[in-house]
Formats: structure tokens, sequence, C-alpha cells
């Protein structure tokens, strides 16, 4: 029996979520355009940032692409390319496990650098600590359910979370699926939308800043000035060899 707490969590709060980022990154581009930044802090110290960001990045970029792909692909269009379910969970869960500690290593690198560095750490805001505690909890659980689902629970989560990610997008959520998933992915879901609806109010709004428009810039013509053009005024003479 769906209850109305099943309702709010998996029928309504999506929604609330992504109004609450749609709506927050207008007015944050509106209200503080200029704020619009990850604040970096590479002047006051980079060997450990050179490290833990690159890291961070491309776990987090590898985490989100097998988050589409899993839940977006369905399973019987992996299955008519001949990769069998097997094949497949081997694939998703070893690939999602490196890229979580990959990503987890390099949050916690650069939180490690912002809680000893001294003018980083005094450059932190409330604000960032909140995000990073939103972020940390978002990645271990999500950790922990891959962990969890690959020792003791195999659970396959294309059979009901899937399905219920794309009835959002018409409109039309399947409650009962989600609410009958593994208690930890319940969890993992709502951490994952509450981040969602943080993003705008925090650096990691910087996401949503790429430089598209450098790809159709025109090139930049560099001419070297002509001493003629300078102006008016006579130009000094450089040093000159004496032969005295």
């Amino acid at each position: 029996m769906i209850s109305p707490i099943d309702v709010f969590l998996w029928g309504a709060f999506p929604y609330i979520a992504v109004a609450i980022l749609v709506t927050g990154l207008i007015w944050r581009y509106r209200y503080d355009k200029f704020g619009w930044t990850t604040r970096s802090s590479e002047l006051y110290e980079s060997r450990m940032l050179r490290w833990g960001s690159p890291m961070f990045h491309v776990g987090l970029l590898i985490v989100l692409m097998g988050h589409l792909l899993g839940l977006f692909i369905p399973a019987s269009w992996t299955a008519a390319l001949g990769v069998s379910e097997t094949v497949y969970s081997f694939m998703a869960l070893s690939l999602g496990i490196a890229a979580g500690v990959l990503t987890y290593a390099g949050i916690a690198l650069l939180v490690w650098r912002r809680r000893t560095t001294g003018p980083v750490f005094l450059a932190t805001t409330v604000n960032d600590k909140i995000m990073y505690i939103f972020l940390v909890a978002a990645l271990t659980l999500g950790l922990a359910t891959t962990l969890i689902n690959t020792s003791t629970l195999h659970y396959n989560y294309r059979i009901d979370v899937s399905p219920w990610v794309r009835s959002l997008f018409v409109f039309q959520p399947e409650v009962a699926l989600m609410a009958r998933t593994p208690v930890e992915y319940r969890i993992h879901a709502i951490s994952g939308l509450l981040l969602f609806a943080i993003v705008p109010f925090t650096r990691l709004v910087h996401a949503f800043a790429a430089p598209v428009q450098y790809l159709f810039r025109p090139y930049i013509v560099y001419r070297a000035r002509d001493p003629r053009n300078i102006g008016t005024a006579a130009l000094r003479p450089g040093w000159k060899r004496s032969d005295v």
C-alpha cells in the first residue's frame, strides 16, 4: 500500500527539487551574476588542489555519466545490443565503484586542504560547509549503496528505479516502483534531490557556467605594433654602444 509520504517523496518532491533548481539558477543569474563563481583559492595553496580537483571532477563526471546511462537506457536496449544483464551489471558496478572511490578521494583531499590550510580555511564560508555536507553525504550514500548491492543485495535497480525516473519526465510518476525499492536506494535518491535543490545557492553553481561560447567565437588576431603609429612624441633611443 502506498502511503502519503511515498506520494510526496516519489511523486511531488522530485518536481519541487527541480523547481528550486531552475528558479534558483534564474535568481542567481539575475541578482548575483558576479557571484556565479567557484571562488577559487588556488592563490593560497595549489599543490593539493592540483591533485584533488582533477580527481574529484573526473570521478564525478564518470559518476554522472553512469547514472544517466543506467537510468535512461532501458534494459531492453542493452539486451538488443547483445549485452547480457550479467555483463552489464559487472561493468556498471566495476566502473561505479572505481569512479566513486576516485571522486571520494578527490573531495577528501579538497576538504583536508580546506581544513588544514590557514588562508583557505579562513576563506571557507558557512555556505561552503553546508555544501560539503550535502555533497559528501550523497557520494557516501551512493558508494555505500553500490558496495551493498555488490556484496549482498544483488538488486537490479533498472527494474524499479530507472522506470520511476523516466516516468517523471512524462509527468506520470510511478510512485509504487520507488516505494518498493531497498531503503538505501531511497535514501540515496533523497540525498541526490536535496543536492540538486541547493546547487544554485552554493559554489556548485559553476557547473552551469561552462564557457560554450568560446567554441564559436572568432579567432583573436594579434598584430605587432608599428613604432611609427605610437604617437607624435619622439622615440627615446635605447642603449647605444660607445667606442670611447
